[in-house]
């Protein structure tokens, strides 16, 4: 028995004599090499493929997924033997995709890891009647119990005091109602002493029925704050500031809202790419699609790592990375930045720069994910208009930059969205407030953190086209000085 090869294959497949010299291939193989300028066949085989012969033939087994680069595709070999004709056959299987996001999500739960389990503050979710189902390791220094002594425990076992009954009965309420919630409560750790607790959650719900399926929590310790107070009314002045999450809780909840951003590009050009190549042997055209749309699926993967390295940064005290960030410049490039999910939906970008060259102290990374999230924000506001007028034409989002009379550098995102009522902008940077239902409600709390450490503010008020202006204001820098950049790298 001997091998055979077909040119409907759509994988590029060789067949190999005992020294590894191509006897056979297949149109895909030859197309591979071609396509890719490489001076022959071989040239798109693994470096050692000599030993991978020699082994699979004396062996009498199949190699599997042996990686080779061609440039920015990635193929996995399998070679597998024939010992009656001492042949081996060498089959390769396009694997960029699955290869990038696979070394992606490792990065970033590696990353998750590093946080949740590091992290000063509690972090628990819980089912719908209070049971833990998980803690971060916080839990021992916060409560006396390891992770796994709570796990199947009802909050009430662990907050006993008759306000904390009261208080878990409204929050439990709230989430089903709203969503979200924040309260103070009191406890006696393990040890005997008693704790007060800052906690702020988010249910998680079912996809069709809405029913609330987990609640996510974090929990910081405020038990030195509280012994500070004076007297009952600084007391209750401070506990009303319960909406002000832990820094580092927020962050890891942040992570993953950040990184959905980049990563749902990445799988949208991927799948674009997918369908590209399939059609690829009968449109060989479409080849040129699916390079472009790898480059930008590798462009946006390392923006992700960009993104969270400068986000840790950011939050890590006595960290910063800025320098002095031309926005004109900088609007230009967000808005390409989202331009493919803007002609997706339909939805024109109107950027305007300022009249003069304004410059601000800044992370440009941070920054241009802010003006993404806002920008991003716009165009759900647009849509959710559209699908409620029922109408088929595409909207507009506004992006401008410009300097009001005081001098501040002011950027305006301006969508033609439903809009917020007053009480509704008040609360829209609370973290975890949303009107989205798969929303955390974490984008615009961490950009307004991220705009008040460049020293500046983020707000929104009601546009004249009916829509929502939010505007980041950052104080203008003394043109004859200039700021030089204090860059300073992560602990990684």
């Amino acid at each position: 028995m001997s091998f055979s090869l077909s040119d409907a294959d759509p994988q590029p497949s060789f067949i190999l004599d005992s020294s590894a010299k191509t006897l056979q291939s297949n149109l895909a193989a030859d197309r591979l090499w071609q396509e890719n300028g490489l001076t022959g066949p071989s040239a798109t085989l693994p470096t050692n493929t000599q030993a991978l012969v020699t082994a699979s033939l004396t062996q009498a087994r199949a190699i599997e997924d042996v990686e080779a680069r061609i440039n920015d595709t990635i193929l996995l070999w399998t070679f597998v033997p024939c010992l009656e004709t001492s042949e081996v056959l060498a089959r390769g299987r396009d694997a960029t995709n699955d290869v990038l996001n696979r070394d992606q999500a490792i990065r970033s739960n590696r990353l998750y890891r590093v946080i949740t389990e590091n992290t000063t503050d509690l972090i628990s979710r819980h089912a719908p009647d209070g049971r833990f189902i998980d803690a971060t390791q916080a839990s021992w220094r916060l409560l006396g119990y390891w992770p796994e002594e709570l796990r199947g425990r009802l909050l009430e076992d662990i907050f006993q005091s008759d306000s904390s009954m009261r208080q878990l009965t409204e929050t439990r309420n709230r989430l089903r109602d709203d969503g979200y919630a924040t309260m103070t409560l009191d406890l006696t750790h393990r040890d005997g002493s008693k704790r007060w607790f800052e906690i702020a959650s988010r249910a998680i719900r079912e996809t069709y029925t809405g029913a609330v399926v987990e609640v996510v929590s974090v929990s910081r310790d405020i038990t030195a704050r509280v012994a500070s107070e004076d007297n009952n009314r600084r007391l209750a002045d401070e506990l009303a500031r319960t909406a002000r999450l832990a820094a580092l809780g927020e962050l890891a909840s942040s992570i993953a809202h950040e990184m959905n951003q980049p990563l749902a590009t990445i799988v949208n050009f991927a799948s674009a790419s997918q369908r590209y190549l399939k059609n690829a042997r009968t449109h060989p055209e479409h080849l040129e699609r699916v390079d472009d749309g790898l480059e930008k699926i590798i462009h946006h993967a390392n923006r992700a790592s960009e993104v969270i390295k400068h986000l840790r940064a950011f939050l890590r005290k006595g960290r910063k990375r800025t320098a002095e960030v031309q926005l004109n410049e900088t609007l230009t490039k967000v808005a390409q930045l989202c331009q493919w999910e803007a002609d997706k939906h339909d939805v024109e970008i109107i950027c305007t720069p300022a009249d003069s060259k304004p410059t601000i102290i800044a992370d440009q990374v941070l920054l241009e994910q802010v003006l993404i999230n806002l920008i991003r924000n716009g165009m759900e506001a647009n849509m959710e208009a559209r699908a409620a007028q029922g109408a088929s034409a595409g909207s507009r989002l506004m992006l401008s930059a410009s300097i009001n009379s005081e001098g501040e550098t002011l950027i305006d995102v301006t969508d033609e969205g439903p809009g917020l009522d007053d009480q509704e902008i008040r609360k829209m940077f609370q973290p975890f407030y949303t009107n989205k239902p798969q929303g955390l409600g974490l984008g615009l709390s961490m950009s307004r953190s991220i705009i008040e450490g460049f020293g500046g503010f983020l707000d929104a008020r009601p546009a004249s086209n009916g829509g929502l202006t939010l505007t980041c204001r950052f104080p203008t820098a003394p043109a004859h000085k200039r700021i030089p950049s204090t860059e300073t790298a992560p602990d990684e």
